[in-house]
């Protein structure tokens, strides 16, 4: 897909970095960093009260149903055969990030928005969740509401007092972004020599949007790292699931370089807030490294091999014929397997994901 040689990726990436670090930085971006950590020290008891609510921004890895029924494989079988049984637009076999982050935080998991008018009010309670499968920080192949547009929605609902500033204050953001500007850059044939310049402005673009979420109220954000894109099944078929994709996970790599240096500066510039970078890309790599989480309570014999896959190509797991014969195979138990379709993990794979995320999210609370 990318023909760089190695070294030379580097030594692009390097420069990449002096490059970036210019342009956040302003007149502290160093110094913004060393007192990052003791900013977060500082600020971490602010909050007595635990979250009362999520928000949920992002793509299909925090999507729990806002795609459309008509289009999505996640409303297809077999998505959602795990929990709750069916298929509820989660893109997995049962709960996604959502589900756990939620967990952890203390509420149920938050309405998608596209259900809010047909469900009561006493729904809300728990936050909301505006994520929609396939978007990014821009436009993307699908033509739905990339991220800005999903904050516009949140803006709506607090202009129209469906959320109160003191719902906003004790409550937490989660915000993904895995991969989707990405994908459509390679797409639209964007070429190697551009991407790092495009990875920029995608974080540029991040930073705005959590400075947004941030100016409407939202004190504490969770926003994730880009997961090993390099890893993921479709990158990996090629090796029948033994080998990642070295020259990808470097472009990743330098979009989580970029990220961190953005949340270093939201940091500095905000007294009563705090940003969460949690960290997918260790935390798949841990995963994948030890079969399992560190518990050694879940086994993924081969952590890069998907339970759902298509038959042949043009295939993907959900999709059938014309004469609705299914185009798909699926694992005996998706409980052993990391990835349950070519970019997703299973429950368990997300579960494995939380436990190794778990020891940093604390400042969530």
């Amino acid at each position: 897909m990318y023909n760089y040689h190695p070294l030379k990726l580097f030594i692009l990436i390097l420069s990449c970095c002096f490059l970036t670090l210019f342009l956040f930085s302003g007149e502290r971006g160093v110094e913004a960093n060393a007192d990052h950590h003791h900013h977060h020290h500082a600020h971490r008891h602010l909050y007595s009260r635990r979250p009362t609510k999520l928000f949920v921004f992002g793509d299909s890895y925090s999507d729990t149903g806002n795609n459309r029924k008509s289009e999505a494989s996640s409303w297809k079988f077999p998505y959602g055969i795990t929990f709750p049984g069916k298929p509820t637009g989660r893109f997995s076999d049962g709960r996604v990030l959502t589900d756990y982050l939620a967990k952890f935080v203390g509420v149920k998991s938050p309405l998608p928005y596209q259900w809010r008018k047909v469900v009561g009010g006493q729904h809300l309670k728990n936050g909301m969740n505006f994520a929609y499968g396939g978007t990014g920080v821009f436009n993307t192949l699908v033509s739905d509401p990339n991220m800005t547009t999903q904050i516009d929605l949140f803006q709506q609902l607090i202009k129209q007092s469906v959320f109160n500033a003191r719902d906003l204050q004790s409550s937490v953001a989660l915000v993904t972004v895995s991969g989707n500007d990405y994908s459509a850059y390679i797409a639209r044939n964007g070429s190697d020599q551009g991407f790092p310049a495009f990875i920029t402005s995608v974080v540029n673009q991040l930073y705005l949007n959590l400075k947004r979420i941030q100016n409407l109220g939202v004190k504490k954000i969770a926003v994730t790292a880009l997961q090993p894109l390099g890893c993921l099944p479709r990158m990996t078929a090629n090796s029948s699931f033994q080998q990642c994709n070295a020259n990808q996970n470097g472009l990743v790599n330098l979009h989580n370089v970029l990220l961190q240096q953005a949340v270093g500066k939201l940091n500095n510039e905000t007294k009563d807030s705090s940003i969460l970078i949690l960290d997918l890309y260790s935390s798949f790599m841990t995963v994948f490294k030890n079969k399992g989480d560190r518990l050694g309570s879940i086994r993924f014999e081969n952590p890069l091999k998907p339970c759902c896959v298509g038959v042949s190509s043009g295939y993907s797991c959900g999709s059938a014929d014309e004469n609705g014969a299914k185009k798909y195979t699926i694992c005996d138990d998706p409980q052993t397997t990391f990835f349950w379709d070519e970019v997703h993990p299973t429950q368990e794979g997300w579960r494995a994901v939380y436990s190794a995320l778990q020891a940093t999210m604390h400042q969530l609370l």
